[in-house]
């Protein structure tokens, strides 16, 4: 039989009780001993009922979390993390940012501060991140126009000067030209293509991941790729063509993250009552791409969306950026959790009476 602490916490986390903020203490089992009464609030259950279970009976299964329990235990390294989705016991979920400190005392080994995020903030932070990365994508297509049309001036004059020249070796620097000229206009075709029509159809979802899948297996022969699907989800009314292309860019930043070797997982389900850049949707497709790669640096975590943004040596920065376009014309939206050993993108898009 399990032995946990007393309703009563004593010393030496005693001044618990008082805080506003909510405690949970776990032990190396992350087997749940105490909750503060502003954690009894937060989760709407009692300290009586949760001490002795396992703290997935408080907060499910956050897998980035639960990652990043182990590692504190592991390496006792404290760790925060924002903007959580856990699911309460008395059903819903709930967006908590989460701080866990590793502590010494008895049978206690982490504590775990949670701190709601009240829903207006959460919408204030998307609404700014929107028209930042619609003020980047407008700057961004500005310079492709003014960018494009002198390489198709370079490219001519060295195509000329190449019929010019009679020594073949100076041909090789023609080449050179005309080579990096048109790898210059294929970046900047790509910078514009994003902004064609959208033309929207009814598809299964789990076709275009399968689709996806076999391109980078084949781009990608040492990845495992695993499959979690709920297959009673309704078809989706989308332009195959994009959304294919926006799961690929995500899937092979992946696959380019873990240098060729490794494991990515595709997961399917359904969200209910979504809220998307301020809209509020019944149903919503949720879909996860998880790689145990090394994560992506802290340091470009919050502008990963941007264009001509890269963690990769060699990367152009457009992928995820017209991932994200593709996205968004479909009044989906893509959010990205990660930490050493586990990157999770998640992918929601309504499913509207349309389907």
């Amino acid at each position: 039989m399990t032995d946990y602490l007393p309703p009563s916490v004593p010393e030496p986390f005693a001044g618990l009780d008082l805080l506003s903020s909510a405690v949970v203490l776990v032990d190396g089992g992350l087997i749940i001993r105490y909750l503060n009464p502003s954690a009894e609030n937060l989760f709407a259950v009692s300290q009586r009922k949760l001490a002795g279970q396992p703290l997935q009976a408080l907060l499910g299964d956050p897998a980035t979390l639960s990652k990043a329990l182990r590692n504190a235990l592991t390496t006792n390294w404290s760790y925060t993390g924002q903007d959580f989705k856990v699911q309460i016991p008395g059903g819903g979920k709930i967006s908590v940012d989460c701080t866990v400190s590793p502590v010494d005392a008895g049978n206690v080994r982490l504590l775990l501060e949670f701190r709601p995020i009240d829903a207006q903030i959460r919408v204030a932070r998307e609404e700014l991140l929107l028209h930042q990365q619609q003020a980047s994508r407008e700057l961004i297509r500005n310079l492709a126009h003014e960018i494009k049309n002198p390489l198709g001036g370079i490219r001519g004059s060295a195509q000329l000067l190449q019929g010019e020249l009679s020594d073949p070796q100076l041909h090789e620097y023609t080449k050179v030209i005309i080579a990096e000229a048109d790898r210059l206009q294929d970046l900047m075709s790509r910078l514009l293509s994003s902004h064609n029509i959208v033309r929207p159809a009814l598809l299964n979802i789990h076709d275009v991941l399968e689709h996806v899948g076999r391109l980078i297996l084949a781009e990608f022969p040492g990845i495992l790729i695993s499959r979690d699907y709920d297959t009673s989800l309704p078809e989706l009314t989308a332009d195959r063509e994009q959304l294919i292309q926006a799961l690929l860019n995500i899937v092979r930043n992946a696959a380019q993250a873990l240098e060729g070797e490794g494991e990515i997982s595709l997961r399917s389900r359904v969200a209910r009552q979504v809220t998307i850049a301020k809209r509020r949707f019944k149903m919503a497709l949720e879909l996860h791409v998880v790689d145990n790669g090394p994560g992506i640096p802290e340091e470009i975590r919050d502008k990963i969306f941007y264009p001509l943004v890269s963690g990769r040596d060699g990367g152009s920065g457009l992928g995820l950026s017209l991932a994200q376009n593709f996205i968004e014309r479909h009044q989906g939206m893509i959010e990205v959790d990660s930490c050493p050993g586990r990157t999770c993108f998640t992918v929601l898009l309504p499913i509207t009476e349309r389907a």
